[in-house]
This record gives C-alpha cells, sequence and structure tokens, in this order.
C-alpha cells in the first residue's frame, strides 16, 4: 500500500477535474451543513481530521456520479475514493462555490465565517448522529429562542450555517466568497473599515488569511495499489469502515451486493426515485434492508455477503412489490403520506413482508385490522423501543410462521399494555414523540385547519406563508420563568398553523389573542385541535390546569387508534 500526501486545494482540483472517481460500493453524499460547519472550524484550528483511502485501479469498475459536478478526465489510470467522500465533497462545494446534488436536487453549501469570533473555543460541538435529515421534519419549529439569545451563540462561534439575517450582518463573511478571493479590501469595507490604521484592519486580515490556509491543509493518503481485485477492494473497504464504525451496516452492506452484483446501484437508485415520487423518499438503506428481508426472512444484514446474485435478484423484485403495496396501503387505506408521519420507516417492511406472505389477497377484515394494527404501532412507536432491528425480526418471524394481523396485534399488546390513548400517557410527552405524528393525523382527520388562511393542515403547504409550524398555544416567552422549558414543549402545548399565522401571534398569551381568534374564526377552529377555550384556563396561573384538560381532550379524538376501530367500519376522527 503506497503513502502520499495532497493538500485540500489539490484533491478539490483532481475531483473537479475527473481524476478521482467514486466508486459504486460507495453510499451517497448525507452530510448535513452542520457537519460542514465543524469540518471547517477543524481545519481552520489545524485539527486532525482523518486521512483518505484511494484505490488506483487500470480496471473498470462501476462508477456513481460525485455529488458535485466533474470534468471527463482523459486519463486511463482511476484514483477510486474508498474514504473521505463527505469531507471531499464538502470541500469541493465550499472552496469552488459549487452546489451539491442531495435527493435528486443540487443546493449550495452556504457556510459564514466570524470576523470576530473568539480566540479560544467556547462553543462545544454538539453531537446528535440519530437526528434526522433536515428534509425529513414534519414541520417547522418554531424558534425556540430570542433573536438576542440566538445571536449571543453565534458570536461565540467561528462558522455557522447561514441565514439571511446573518449574512447582513458585517462581521460575518461567506466562506466562499473569501476562498475565490485573494484580496481583503471588500471585506474590510463591509466591515466598516475605512483606515487601515484601525486595529481590526490586522486582526481581520488574519483570519482571513488563516482560513484560506484550510486550501493548504495538508491530507495523509493511503493508496491501494492496482495488484488488488475489487472483490479484495470491496472486503478493504468493508473491513476498514467497521473497525472506523464510520459507515451504517446498510453501507457496508451496498457495498457487499454491488461487488457481487455489479451496476445494481442504478437499479436501486431509480427505484428509490420513483417511491421518491409517490411521496416517500427512503434512505437507501431500508430498501436494502427490505431486500435481506424478502431474501432471508430477517432484517440483519450479517448474512448478506452469503446470498447468492441469483438470490438477491429475486429478492429485489419481490421487495419492490411489497414496498409498491406498503406505500399505497399508508397513503390510501391508514392516511400516512409522508415518511415524516412515521415514527419508524420499518413500519413499511413489515407491511410489505405480511401482503407478501398473504400474495397480495387480503380480505376487507384483514385490511381493516392491518389498518388499525399500522396506526396504533405508529403511534405507539412500535419500533421505536429497545432494539428496531430485534422488534422487526419478531413480527417478521410472526409472518413467516404464518401468523397475521391478529398475532401482530397481540405482539404489539405484548410490547406496550393498552391500545388506546390515554391522557396520562401524554404526559411529557413533546414534539419528539410518535404521539405528536398521530396528533397531527387525528387533527388533520377531522378537517383542522390554519386559523388565518383556514387550509386544511397539511405537512407540504408550499411558501413561507403558509408552510406548517407547531406552535406553542402559550409562547415560550410568555412561560419563560414560571415554567421549565420541558414543561412548555409539552404536547398538550402544541398546536399547527401556518408560519405566517405563527408569527402574527408571536408571543401574545391566549387570553389575548384567543377572543379575536375565536370572533373571526369560531370556536370550531381550535374545537379541531382540541384545545380548550374556557377562559379560565387561559390565564399564565392556570398553565398547568389548561393541559390536563387539553389531555384529556385528545384521545377522545383519536377514535382511530382505539380497539373499536379494528373491529368496526373505518370511522373518521372527531374531538
Amino acid at each position: 500500500m503506497g503513502k502520499a500526501e495532497k493538500t485540500v486545494d489539490e484533491l478539490v482540483t483532481k475531483i473537479e477535474r475527473g481524476e478521482i472517481r467514486l466508486p459504486e460500493m460507495q453510499r451517497r453524499y448525507v452530510w448535513k451543513k452542520s457537519r460542514v460547519r465543524d469540518l471547517l472550524d477543524s481545519l481552520y484550528r489545524g485539527y486532525p481530521s482523518g486521512a483518505i483511502l484511494l484505490w488506483e485501479t487500470d480496471e473498470e469498475v462501476p462508477l456513481q456520479e460525485f455529488a458535485v459536478i466533474q470534468e471527463r478526465s482523459p486519463l486511463q489510470s482511476t484514483q477510486l475514493l474508498l474514504d473521505g467522500q463527505q469531507r471531499l465533497t464538502s470541500l469541493s462545494a465550499i472552496i469552488r462555490g459549487k452546489p451539491v446534488k442531495v435527493r435528486g436536487h443540487s443546493r449550495p453549501i452556504e457556510i459564514l465565517f466570524n470576523l470576530e469570533h473568539p480566540d479560544n473555543l467556547e462553543v462545544v460541538t454538539e453531537v446528535n448522529e440519530d437526528a434526522g435529515d433536515d428534509e425529513d421534519d414534519l414541520i417547522d419549529d418554531e424558534a425556540d429562542s430570542s433573536e438576542d439569545e440566538l445571536l449571543q451563540r453565534f458570536n461565540k462561534m467561528t462558522f455557522v450555517v447561514a441565514t439571511r439575517k446573518l449574512e447582513q450582518l458585517p462581521q460575518w463573511v461567506k466562506v466562499t466568497e473569501v476562498f475565490q478571493s485573494n484580496s481583503d479590501r471588500s471585506f474590510l469595507k463591509r466591515a466598516g473599515i475605512t483606515d487601515l490604521d484601525d486595529p481590526r484592519a490586522e486582526k481581520y486580515s488574519r483570519r482571513l488569511a488563516q482560513l484560506r490556509k484550510i486550501k493548504e491543509y495538508v491530507y495523509r493518503m493511503d493508496i491501494l495499489e492496482r495488484a488488488y481485485s475489487y472483490d479484495e477492494v470491496t472486503e478493504i473497504f468493508v473491513r476498514v469502515n467497521s473497525l472506523g464504525a464510520k459507515l451504517r451496516s446498510s453501507d457496508l452492506a451496498l457495498a457487499q451486493i454491488t461487488a457481487k452484483w455489479r451496476n445494481s446501484l442504478a437499479i436501486f437508485q431509480q427505484f428509490q426515485k420513483e417511491c421518491a415520487e409517490a411521496g416517500f423518499f427512503l434512505d437507501l438503506g431500508l430498501h436494502l434492508k427490505n431486500l435481506v428481508v424478502f431474501a432471508t426472512g430477517q432484517s440483519r444484514f450479517l448474512t448478506v455477503g452469503r446470498l447468492r446474485l441469483e438470490s438477491l435478484q429475486q429478492a429485489w423484485k419481490e421487495s419492490c412489490q411489497g414496498m409498491e403495496f406498503a406505500l399505497n396501503f399508508l397513503k390510501s387505506n391508514v392516511g400516512i403520506d409522508s415518511p415524516a408521519l412515521l415514527a419508524s420507516p420499518y413500519l413499511i417492511v413489515t407491511l410489505g413482508f405480511f401482503a407478501h406472505r398473504r400474495n397480495y389477497n387480503i380480505t376487507p377484515e384483514e385490511a381493516e385490522r392491518l389498518r388499525f394494527w399500522a396506526l396504533v404501532a405508529n403511534a405507539k412507536g412500535r419500533y421505536s423501543r429497545g432494539s428496531s432491528e430485534t422488534v422487526l425480526d419478531q413480527d417478521l418471524t410472526t409472518l413467516k410462521q404464518g401468523g397475521g394481523v391478529p398475532e401482530l396485534i397481540e405482539r404489539l399488546r405484548q410490547q406496550v399494555g393498552r391500545l388506546d390513548v390515554v391522557p396520562e400517557e401524554l404526559e411529557g410527552r413533546n414534539q419528539r414523540s410518535a404521539l405528536f405524528k398521530t396528533m397531527f393525523l387525528a387533527f388533520r382527520a377531522d378537517g383542522a385547519k390554519d386559523w388565518r388562511s383556514n387550509l386544511i393542515i397539511s405537512h407540504d403547504h408550499s411558501g413561507t406563508h403558509h408552510k406548517l409550524q407547531f406552535h406553542h398555544v402559550f409562547p415560550k416567552a410568555v412561560l419563560k420563568g414560571t415554567y421549565q422549558p420541558r414543561e412548555a414543549d409539552d404536547i398538550a402545548n402544541l398546536a399547527f398553523i401556518g408560519g405566517k399565522t405563527n408569527r402574527a401571534i408571536s408571543d401574545k398569551p391566549p387570553v389575548d389573542y384567543f377572543p379575536a381568534l375565536i370572533e373571526k374564526a369560531g370556536v370550531a377552529t381550535l374545537d379541531a385541535q382540541c384545545i380548550p377555550t374556557d377562559s379560565a384556563l387561559l390565564e399564565l396561573g392556570s398553565y398547568k390546569a389548561f393541559l390536563a384538560k387539553r389531555r384529556e381532550l385528545m384521545p377522545k379524538g383519536s377514535t382511530h387508534t382505539s380497539e373499536r376501530s379494528r373491529r368496526e367500519p373505518r370511522q373518521d376522527i372527531t374531538c
């Protein structure tokens, strides 16, 4: 294995010229902008940021596109990037000012640099690997902090993800613009420096120079030689990333599958695209898990390396049929029309496998009971308790052994106890609870509307005025100092309205804004979201009584999660 060193600028140039390519075994570009921000901060400070692993080969290897645009390389020999894709793609986008392609859409990565950052590191990195992608959020969160509080936090940081308001402030400059200019003049002028004797001039110029030096940061490269075969390189890729725990098991499985089934990545991505066009963009890892389920009857990737090519191809065909049924069932029978409304996407796997085991011959009674199971499993977080794969495998085993919906329901009952929702179950829950998604489903089914536009609430409204947000009935600013943040975020204090309506209410207490709202839209507007309107409950001192009353009302609206709905015809939800 060879060793080499290259600067960031040299590596970015090689990617731009197409001299470094991406093998099919690699996962897609997945970094959030906050990860790019933290990478820049590390390089700016000269911190270690890992090595780069390449394979130099003349072999004709299945490739995939980088998330940034590349030229066609005239060179016969190709260097394939095995480790470092996320870092180098991010740096290419930032340094060259080019967008990255994420989920079929091109978007820029805009990071701002703080000319007035503290000399020492003051903000500790927040690690949250389990957080969903930005695009998967059900609704926009209203600002949890005041603008002053946010600005105080940002001022302690060296790099931040760009916002329109920060871009207007003179001390913040766009990182890409710094990389694309060798002159400090425009940045100093914008910061209000007109005289070079200004002590800020030297400080800012020094910091801008340090920022540009990121292009000179040297990465150590390990280079696998031509003697290695594609299969060997795949095994190396799997071992390296397994030991470092850098990739998920689905990413490692993808490498093993594509090594055995050449050019299969394009097939997987095409089906992923078709599901996205139907409203369900799902991580490629879920499609691979579905494939393994249909090939082996269980969900873990441990045995994927032993599957024959013919088994993989047949299982993929069957898994796609199961996925299509599951998505159609969720949309048409259950009313779940987006993955953002799922507590876990594993629900899709079980629904598809159930239909496959029934040869897609399902009676009306089974369909109604399956609807009940899906709604309750989603509300109770069936696959979010303990080991998700263990719970999924229990349901798959039940179906493999000939069980049906009654057995699935019984397993669910054994896990969660009662299958209806009671007020006590809502206490202490917040927007991260599976019940929050069910609350949205219940209110939408009951025709809940925005309090200003009268648009029925929807997770996919377009435009900043209408994009759905969750509103604190008692705004956090009103509760601050009297109640704890966790009490303010209680699920019983949340309602669904559009962005413009939310901004118009701002931090007004309900005792002030409810009367005008009721006069204009009627009390039914609030009833649709099970919000009590008794004036005695709207005073700050009655906040806990308000929560208790709304918790009492909300389960009565969720008739679709009651045991009754699996025995009777489908019912709409009413409060």
